[in-house]
């Protein structure tokens, strides 16, 4: 069974929401093999092996051409962080990260749904 690793990389920080890489040199590979792509957990330049293991990247292979390779995708599927709440301070609406939290240096910058990963992160893949 063919198998090997490759590096999906979501760029400089503030990153992407997905990324791929094109798997090639694969020479015996057909159009109806099945491919299956997966996070090693293997340290890069920019994360760690335990961070492979934690994020919330969701990784597959498609578009396979026969004799030549195939493409691995990965993207985020979106942790939720702490929430956003909406309040009133002195007739104006603002924002703010957590229950009840009025922190007026932070009340526009945490919170919500983080989309985007930055980085290397290690792929391994096989196909039969």
């Amino acid at each position: 069974m063919p198998q090997g690793t490759a590096t999906l990389n979501f760029g400089a920080f503030p990153g992407a929401s997905d990324a791929s890489v094109a798997v090639t040199g694969q020479g015996a590979i057909l159009a109806a093999s099945l491919v299956e792509a997966w996070l090693r957990p293997e340290t890069t330049a920019d994360h760690s092996a335990d961070e492979h293991m934690l994020e919330t990247i969701k990784v597959f292979a498609a578009n396979i051409v026969a004799g030549t390779g195939f493409t691995i995708y990965g993207f985020n599927t979106s942790q939720l962080n702490e929430p956003v709440n909406v309040f009133r301070e002195a007739g104006r609406i603002a924002l703010a990260a957590g229950p009840g939290r009025q922190d007026k240096q932070t009340a526009r910058t945490k919170g919500g749904v983080g989309t985007r990963l930055n980085g290397a992160w290690s792929c391994a893949w096989a196909w039969n």
